[in-house]
């Protein structure tokens, strides 16, 4: 894999695992895996716009077989809810 433009890793953290995302028409995207456990994954690619409520998205059962992108760029920036 190539570390062009990731930096290097911090002491002690794990290497960053290889992803492909292969789409049906045969064109493909390398990326990083954001998982600890090597595995492979099929599922229907879907976007969702929402600017909020994301917690809720990525654990509806709605999205079950489906590998869900979120689109707006704030996701994570300002936390989570408590509970």
């Amino acid at each position: 894999m190539s570390r062009e433009g990731f930096g290097e890793p911090q002491r002690g953290a794990p290497m960053p695992r290889e992803a492909l995302l292969a789409l049906e028409d045969g064109t493909t995207f390398r990326g990083e895996a954001f998982t600890a456990a090597a595995a492979t994954v099929a599922g229907e690619v879907v976007f969702n716009t929402a600017m909020g409520g994301y917690q809720e998205v990525l654990t509806d059962p709605s999205y079950a077989g489906q590998l869900v992108c979120m689109a707006a760029p704030e996701v994570g920036n300002y936390g989570t809810a408590g509970g």
